[in-house]
């Protein structure tokens, strides 16, 4: 029987108020309920991809057709500990940052993440999941873990949402790219390392695993 791990049902509360202990007026959340995504193409740039977990050309990022989500692809993302692993490779992560342009008169906040990939982990080896969101010049956030724990060997989601309330949206009129910094780590625990290997991943042996991101939208004040 397949197993499916579930991580994380509302953590990604804990992210935004975070984000408006320092951010600017501007960027305060919204209590309005959210507006229909713009009919307008809304473009994304990839302006930099860092981290051992992301190599060059092993990310990318895509925008769904009616414009309520982004996609980041990754091909080669995986944490492990144990028999063929180096010492380094117990920890991987990967930073984006994306200059989302969007249609005049809108802005975003990102309302939701949902993480998914293939976890082997033997009895007594531990692993976590991680991520913080936030735009640049505004304060980092702390990181929110989502954890596994073995015997597990199957495929694993984790979903980061919050409440309309609680939204940090892109500050209208100003130019502040998206940074999403990610982490994957495994700890052997108890496992005994020198006759098994224990990894996270989030990419996929035949292929790749999608990481979506949600999009709430807003109309920005008139000026």
């Amino acid at each position: 029987m397949r197993r499916v791990m579930i991580a994380g049902a509302a953590v990604f509360a804990l992210l935004a108020p975070a984000l408006l202990v320092a951010s600017p007026a501007s960027a305060v959340g919204w209590l309005d309920d959210p507006v229909p995504p713009p009919n307008d193409r809304i473009v994304i740039d990839v302006v930099t991809v860092l981290g051992n977990g992301c190599p060059a050309g092993t990310a990318a990022v895509a925008v769904s057709p009616d414009n309520t989500a982004f996609t980041v692809t990754y091909s080669n993302y995986l944490a492990q500990v144990g028999v063929g692993s180096r010492p380094t490779d117990f920890r991987k992560n990967c930073q984006l940052n994306v200059a989302v342009h969007v249609p005049a008169g809108f802005t975003y906040a990102i309302a939701k993440a949902d993480y998914r990939g293939f976890a082997s982990l033997a009895t007594g080896a531990t692993a976590t999941q991680s991520a913080r969101y936030y735009f640049q010049g505004m304060s980092q956030t702390a990181f929110v873990n989502h954890p596994f724990r073995g015997p597990f060997e199957d495929n694993w989601f984790a979903s980061d949402q919050t409440d309309i309330a609680s939204l940090v949206y892109h500050p209208c009129g100003a130019m502040r790219n998206l940074n999403i910094n990610t982490e994957l780590r495994v700890s052997a625990g108890t496992s005994n390392t020198a006759t098994t290997t224990s990894f996270l991943s989030m990419d996929s042996t035949d292929g790749s695993i999608q990481t979506v991101y949600h999009f709430n939208w807003q109309h920005c004040p008139r000026r």
